[in-house]
């Protein structure tokens, strides 16, 4: 089977060498089905040139270097442009109050936004030494109030803790392994975390996490969200991206998920 798809700016060539690959009962059946991928492939080719014009140079990153215990400055931890979205997370997770738990302390901002929430407990892990020294610090603002820090890798640490309302993951690749296999070869460098996020929600729990989608969630992003929750919704949030933002992310706007158990 061979389809050609062209417009003025690009041409699309999808050759199927295999008769039996996409093959239902009826050969109309496939068709629609061939002709379909096309015309949404193309449709994202028009919206990514599109979208492409907005996007700001960004520095040259060339390799992540091990952070794991990195003594980090504040934004090296995370940009100020990330704020917004931080907001929108944690309403997403918190507007139901309950038990938190927030994978990735930083610089303390997100943590604070879900302490401004009427939550019975928060649970906050993180692996960092020296960001685990910020939290002993910002602890002492909220005297009273139940939050714990469980400290470690959190695929070390997911399994000695419960059920909760609301999960809030915003966590970065350590080296340049986790970057290549969680960030170039994914569609989201939450993905791996799915499962684990579905395992430790309580029914009708909700999970935000820095999602990588610039407008709208690829039908690849959806059918993962899917395998672990039963429905999800979206939110687009604008953001004032710097020329020389560090991050890889060029684009004003990001898709903030809530992922629902």
């Amino acid at each position: 089977m061979k389809r050609i798809r062209r417009s003025k700016e690009f041409e699309v060539n999808l050759t199927i060498t295999d008769d039996k690959f996409i093959n239902p009962p009826r050969d109309m059946q496939r068709n629609t089905m061939v002709n379909r991928a096309i015309k949404e492939f193309s449709a994202d080719l028009v919206a990514l040139d599109t979208q492409a014009k907005n996007f700001v140079p960004g520095e040259t990153v060339n390799e992540v270097t091990d952070r794991t215990q990195a003594e980090l400055s504040d934004q090296q931890i995370m940009e100020d442009w990330q704020i917004p979205l931080m907001q929108a997370m944690a309403r997403v997770v918190c507007g139901k109050g309950g038990d938190i738990l927030e994978l990735g302390f930083g610089r303390g901002i997100a943590s604070d936004m879900i302490q401004s929430y009427d939550v019975s407990s928060h649970v906050i892990m993180e692996c960092n030494e020296a960001v685990i020294e910020r939290y002993n610090v910002w602890k002492g603002k909220y005297p009273g109030k139940d939050i714990q820090m469980v400290k470690g890798l959190w695929q070390d640490t997911i399994d000695d803790v419960g059920l909760f309302d609301g999960v809030f993951f915003h966590t970065y690749p350590l080296n340049q392994e986790e970057y290549m296999k969680y960030v170039n070869e994914s569609i989201t460098f939450a993905a791996h975390f799915f499962p684990d996020a579905a395992k430790h929600l309580k029914p009708g729990g909700s999970f935000s996490y820095f999602s990588n989608e610039i407008d709208s969630l690829s039908r690849e992003h959806q059918r993962q969200l899917l395998k672990h929750f039963s429905s999800f919704q979206i939110e687009k949030v604008t953001l004032e991206i710097p020329e020389d933002v560090h991050d890889m992310w060029w684009s004003d706007t990001m898709i903030v998920v809530k992922a629902i158990k």
